[in-house]
């Protein structure tokens, strides 16, 4: 068992280690008197629970190396069946339900799932859209099932009761899992995942974070959730609408937060946004919160102000920065944040996102939009020299599942490795930190000079009347036109053609924004469906094209 890495195995040993503390918490209702009630499972509960479905899901006829799809919704048969899917060998499809009928339809035909594991809902949409007809043989309902057939959660686990203890018999290096990208810059691609990938993720956010056994998290992302029990953390699941963050309820997550004492909150800046435009509720309730982490994209300075207003003086909101295909990349502290880093930002300098989290290898290489095989292909940065930002490290994955052109425009050999090329841009600083710029495939020209997004939207969003704006690229009379498309505050009272000279004004003073000319105000950015935070620019830009036609 020594070469043996499965995220499954630290939840067995926070089962041994704690068998009585709290794994999974979930609001199941209130009392007679109004106070929420809740229903719990213990480490030792939830692995029995994954043990009895490891053995259901061999009964049912799912085997190792099968994909399985997976759309149910968090709470206590999420976190159970995700466990057993990877102790079992079976290799959980996450797809967010929020991409649409035609990307959901492609990426399962894809993945070429053999079972599926959903909701009644997620079942009936199966069927209606014809998802993985011509694949999956294999069907459970978490819930109630109606005409599709197949095994129930509950059946599996009556068939599972009584058995053997479980073996785990995957090696570090075979499939875990396909995850799905957000596809918020293109079509959502299918990462494959290794074992060593999420028990690397589960080793790294320990020693950034200090996570540690017996605290308590209220996560907002489904994916981060399953992280918890493999810390040793209490998931207390919040009631949401996962696929929505930016629509949490925020009164509902601090009287989570106050009924356990969370001392963790996982959110989008959607999420974090809301917080600090509701003030948090009753402050009194996010006291013992000692740190916030924010994936996703960005977060402002005037949401991680509000945020600090909302929690104790000791805490800390963390912005660790990477993506699906590796993470944590980098990571930062608000308080670094709003310190000298504000005002490099504000100068159209790019948004830092900290130091490479260890023993990330993270380098600036040249821009190239083309493929390079080998690190001998590409072109190394120094300092302060803007490029696209690669990592080598213990969770870069290698490749995407059925886009062999997509793998090899994303990944380069290096002594024996492979070499993550985020598709972002940014540089490294004397001091060693990472500053993020923006997308590569965002980028537009100016005469002879480059715009990247971040530089020259962090100028723009310092504007007082600003939520904010995008760079975008339209296409006019056979070349493209950077155009700077802004959103209102709420409540903003400049007109907009005063608003349009100012910024106008603003831009002219810094050299990352001087020569933009061309500015419009757009009455609602449209996001990604994962984080409800990433600036879905792609559409901006055929926005600002049919406007000017």
């Amino acid at each position: 068992m020594a070469d043996v890495a499965n995220l499954a195995l630290l939840l067995t040993a926070q089962a041994a280690a704690r068998p009585d503390a709290l794994a999974v918490v979930v609001p199941d209702g209130r009392d007679a008197s109004g106070e929420r009630t809740y229903a719990r499972l213990t480490f030792a509960a939830l692995e029995a629970k994954v043990d009895r479905l490891v053995r259901g899901l061999a009964a049912h006829g799912l085997v190792p190396g099968m994909r399985a799809v997976l759309m149910v919704r968090p709470g206590v048969d999420f976190f159970a069946l995700a466990y057993a899917l990877l102790k079992a060998g079976v290799v959980p499809v996450l797809v967010d339900p929020g991409l649409g009928r035609a990307q959901l339809r492609q990426c399962l035909a894809e993945a070429k799932p053999e079972a599926f594991i959903g909701v009644p809902e997620a079942h009936a949409a199966r069927i209606v859209l014809g998802w993985g007809r011509a694949t999956i043989r294999r069907l459970v309902t978490a819930g109630r099932r109606w005409a599709w057939g197949g095994a129930t959660v509950r059946s599996l686990e009556a068939l599972g009761a009584g058995g053997p203890p479980v073996r785990v018999e995957t090696a570090p290096t075979d499939t875990a899992a396909i995850l799905f990208t957000s596809g918020s810059t293109g079509p959502a691609k299918g990462v494959v995942v290794q074992h060593r990938h999420l028990v690397a993720q589960v080793a790294m956010l320990r020693a950034t974070y200090g996570l540690a056994p017996g605290e308590v998290d209220v996560p907002t992302f489904a994916p981060f959730a399953l992280f918890d029990p493999a810390l040793g953390l209490t998931a207390v699941v919040p009631e949401m609408d996962f696929s929505r963050p930016a629509r949490v309820d925020v009164a509902m997550l601090g009287e989570l937060v106050g009924d356990w004492h969370a001392t963790n909150v996982f959110g989008s800046p959607a999420v974090l946004t809301a917080i600090a435009r509701d003030g948090g509720g009753d402050r009194a309730r996010w006291s013992t919160v000692r740190r916030v982490l924010s994936a996703g994209a960005p977060v402002s300075s005037a949401t991680l102000e509000a945020m600090h207003r909302v929690l104790d003086e000791g805490a800390e909101i963390f912005t660790p920065y990477g993506a699906t295909e590796c993470l944590p990349v980098a990571s930062i502290g608000s308080r670094e944040l709003l310190g000298e880093a504000r005002g490099r930002t504000a100068r159209g300098e790019g948004i830092c996102v900290g130091r490479p989290v260890p023993p990330n290898d993270v380098r600036i290489i040249a821009i190239d939009d083309g493929a390079l095989t080998d690190w001998a292909d590409a072109r190394e940065l120094g300092p302060g020299e803007i490029g696209e930002i690669t990592v080598l490290g213990p969770t870069t994955t290698e490749a995407y599942e059925a886009r062999p052109e997509a793998t090899r425009l994303a990944k380069i050999a290096r002594g024996g490795r492979v070499v993550h090329r985020m598709g972002d841009v940014g540089y490294l600083d004397p001091e060693g930190r990472l500053w993020f710029c923006g997308r590569k495939s965002q980028r537009v020209a100016l005469g002879d000079r480059t715009l990247f997004t971040a530089p020259v939207e962090e100028v723009f969003n310092a504007h007082p009347a600003v939520l904010r704006s995008a760079l975008v690229g339209v296409r006019r009379a056979g070349a493209v036109v950077p155009v700077v498309l802004v959103e209102r505050q709420p409540g903003a009272t400049l007109d907009d053609e005063t608003l349009i000279a100012e910024l106008g004004a603003l831009g002219a003073r810094h050299s990352a924004t001087r020569g933009l000319g061309e500015f419009a105000v757009h009455p609602a950015f449209p996001t990604d469906v994962r984080h409800n935070a990433k600036i879905a620019r792609e559409q901006l830009a055929a926005w600002a094209e049919a406007r000017r036609a």
